[in-house]
């Protein structure tokens, strides 16, 4: 599995991690492969499929404008983002990766294909530069969910890094449970054993913690943010003040799942942050962002752990190998395998995570992860209106709650279970390959559709 902990969790910004980070990326790199720009006189962006479908929605549009300028996702200042795009636009002109003017404007360089489909992923891009040479360079890339991308013909998605020797080299959970029956080790230990192969203890241990920091800071933020979302359907944001109520003392209409509703709220939080463009980890997506660092936050603080901080780093490795086979085996791309791919992987990352962190075994963690998939499949990727709010962020704070059931369902059995986690995650494949395109993050089906939505322009 030539993939890291950190190519699954990947800090960015909102709303979309297939739709907003992964064209952020492609545009940039597309202009980075193409370097130097000195002669370039133009550059049009298209896009296809789902891509163009909920674009508008998703921000795919402005993810590609500043993927383009040179931005990335983790580096760019999120409270900027307007203000450097509506400067573009008014200047009608592109400063490509900060480098070289060219004229650009939305309406005449970026083209939305909504009835055609690039061959290999419903998410495809192409991209074009002109030089004054008269010399044209096109080239077509896929984002494939989670922030990856891949340029055509690309067999795999991949960061840029070199390839490495792994101790624990692991295609299915059946590899991981073999190598942990012959060493005696954990998956989270076989996890760590692997990913220092890329870098040092120290790295890897600091790297984690700023993933957590930027989860934790991103629940805090989102209970504290009122207003209203952007993207014209006028939703409200509603963890804030359903924080502040539920710390009431005394609250006359206080219920013993109160605990349980704070974890939805805490999820809930980091979704309207994201819908509202701000700072996330992809978890294993951005539309899924909000369940493991509401399942992290209720381990580290309501189940009072003796090592909060070892705890946070064996729950965050051993979420990324579950996600690393659903990714293998499957897809994390709605747009591919629709929502059972985004809130049904992140819920069984999230249950396998709680499970190691409070001390599972092996096999109890495979079963928390079987179950918190088997509970989601079939489920479909329907955003009303193009926009990552309705219902992604209440599902978000639903898959946190399925998770710690499926983690104490877990928990409270020997590991023995009828449906491995290998046959689960190939019943998500097979049933997102039957599942129509129009319930495939394409707005046309589901609820999308079924819902009267006025003033808006994905509509």
């Amino acid at each position: 599995m030539d993939m890291s902990v950190f190519d699954l969790f990947k800090i960015g910004i909102g709303p979309s991690s297939s739709h907003t980070v992964g064209p952020m990326v492609a545009a940039r790199r597309f202009l980075v492969e193409n370097s130097p720009l000195d002669s370039v006189v133009e550059v049009e962006a298209e896009l296809f499929g789902s891509l163009a479908l909920t674009g508008v929605g998703h921000g795919t549009d402005k993810a590609v404008i500043l993927g383009l300028m040179g931005e990335t996702p983790q580096g760019v200042n999120p409270h900027a983002v307007n203000q450097m795009l509506a400067s573009a636009e008014e200047a009608k002109e592109l400063k490509l990766l900060g480098e070289k003017t060219v004229p650009f404007t939305a309406a005449a360089n970026l083209i939305f294909h909504k009835t055609e489909n690039l061959p290999e992923h419903p998410n495809g891009m192409r991209f074009t530069l002109k030089r004054a040479d008269g010399d044209t360079v096109r080239k077509v890339y896929y984002s494939v969910g989670g922030g990856f991308i891949r340029a055509e013909g690309e067999q795999a998605a991949t960061n840029g890094a070199p390839k490495v020797e792994i101790p624990y080299p692991f295609d299915t959970m059946a590899d991981l449970l073999a190598h942990g029956q012959r060493t005696g080790l954990s998956i989270p230990q076989m996890l760590r054993a692997n990913e220092l192969t890329r870098v040092s203890e120290a790295e890897l241990d600091a790297g984690l913690d700023r993933i957590w920091n930027v989860m934790r800071d991103c629940i805090q933020h989102g209970l504290e943010t009122d207003g209203q979302l952007p993207g014209g359907l006028h939703v409200k944001r509603r963890a804030a003040s359903l924080w502040r109520q539920a710390q009431k003392p005394d609250r006359a209409d206080h219920l013993p799942h109160d605990a349980l509703n704070g974890v939805s709220l805490y999820a809930m939080a980091v979704n309207e942050e994201n819908a509202a463009g701000g700072r996330v980890v992809t978890a294993p997506t951005n539309g899924a962002a909000g369940i493991i660092p509401a399942v992290l936050k209720y381990y580290a603080e309501d189940c009072k752990p003796l090592d909060p901080v070892s705890g946070v780093r064996v729950f965050l490795l051993t979420a990324a190998a579950i996600g690393m086979l659903c990714k293998r085996n499957a897809s994390i791309s709605g747009a591919e395998i629709g929502c059972q791919g985004e809130v049904g992987v992140a819920c069984a990352m999230a249950a396998a995570g709680l499970v190691a962190a409070l001390g599972g075994s092996n096999l109890q963690i495979e079963n928390a992860a079987e179950i918190g998939i088997e509970h989601h499949l079939g489920m479909t990727c329907d955003p009303i209106g193009g926009l990552v709010q309705i219902p992604c962020i209440e599902r978000n704070g639903m898959g946190a709650v399925k998770a710690i059931t499926a983690a104490s369902l877990a928990l409270k059995g020997d590991g023995t279970h009828f449906v491995s986690l290998d046959e689960v995650i190939e019943t998500m494949r097979q049933t997102g390959a039957d599942m129509q395109a129009k319930y495939k993050e394409t707005s046309l089906g589901g609820l999308a559709v079924h819902v009267v939505t006025v003033n808006h322009p994905a509509c």
